[in-house]
């Protein structure tokens, strides 16, 4: 990415497309009304057999996410940090989570994220750092990021920055947009494409967004049985429609996209998919 960052080696055994990518959301472009916007993450075709317009889809073969401007604000040697904010951080509080997938969809470990944005205010730091850093995926491909929600400036709608780099491959400069702001309508930048899905969470928000990178993979193992659910309902290899009701390990769940349910997908696991009731 830059001379000053450094990326670490890929991790080996990544898990399969059992694990991430087709238990990701199968739905049509209607998002329930528990989410405020349509899906961005990567997933497999919809229940039409087509894939979900407005979204970075990743299936074999598909386009990788698109690129957009750095803009005048980045600035190289972020720390090294998943949170960006402190107990005293004025502002919504935000987690965005989600993978980094190759063109055949299987995860990449090792990609570097680095990640710039507003403050409450609208303001960007360009003496020190607040709310920049930058963070590697893990050995499944996923990323993790706690911000607050991004304030508004003069000629933009609401945003984060990030670019993101997979070991010794090109960078991705591109921006994440939060669903049902006024000003996606105005904002030149604005592409639907890199739509985040966001949902309310107790005076809080959490997004997800996949990243699909230009780098060549092989396909991935396919499905495998399904194994049983720890004391409740909840079935691999289920497919489960939007409201849906399980329970697992003790506790209800409530389905918010449709999906087919895979191992590494619990309930309490990947909250874009499952609200606790």
């Amino acid at each position: 990415m830059d001379g000053d960052h450094r990326t670490t080696p890929a991790v080996p055994g990544h898990p399969s497309r059992k694990a991430v990518l087709r238990a990701a959301v199968a739905a049509s472009i209607a998002a329930p009304a528990a989410l405020m916007g349509v899906p961005a993450l990567a997933r497999t075709l919809g229940p039409s057999g087509t894939s979900p317009a407005l979204t970075p889809a990743c299936d074999d073969g598909d386009d990788p996410t698109p690129p957009q401007m750095e803009g005048p604000y980045f600035k190289p040697n972020s720390p090294r940090r998943t949170s960006l904010v402190e107990a005293t951080t004025p502002g919504t509080r935000l987690t965005v989570t989600g993978y980094v997938f190759g063109l055949a969809c299987r995860p990449v470990s090792g990609v570097l994220l680095d990640f710039w944005q507003a403050d409450v205010n609208g303001a960007y730091d360009n003496v020190g750092f607040r709310f920049r850093g930058h963070q590697f995926t893990d050995a499944r491909g996923a990323f993790r990021l706690s911000t607050i929600v991004p304030g508004l400036y003069p000629g933009r709608t609401r945003h984060i920055h990030v670019k993101v780099q997979a070991p010794g491959r090109p960078v991705l400069t591109t921006q994440l947009y939060f669903p049902n702001e006024p000003r996606n309508t105005t904002d030149a930048l604005f592409d639907p494409r890199l739509l985040m899905t966001v949902r309310e969470a107790g005076g809080a928000r959490e997004a997800a967004f996949d990243f699909v990178l230009d780098v060549p993979q092989s396909p991935g193992p396919g499905p495998t049985p399904p194994d049983p659910a720890p004391g409740g309902s909840w079935t691999v290899g289920v497919g489960y429609r939007p409201g849906t009701r399980v329970t697992y390990a003790g506790a209800g769940y409530v389905c918010l996209q449709g999906h087919t349910a895979r191992t590494g997908w619990e309930p309490p696991a990947v909250p874009a998919l499952w609200r606790a009731e």
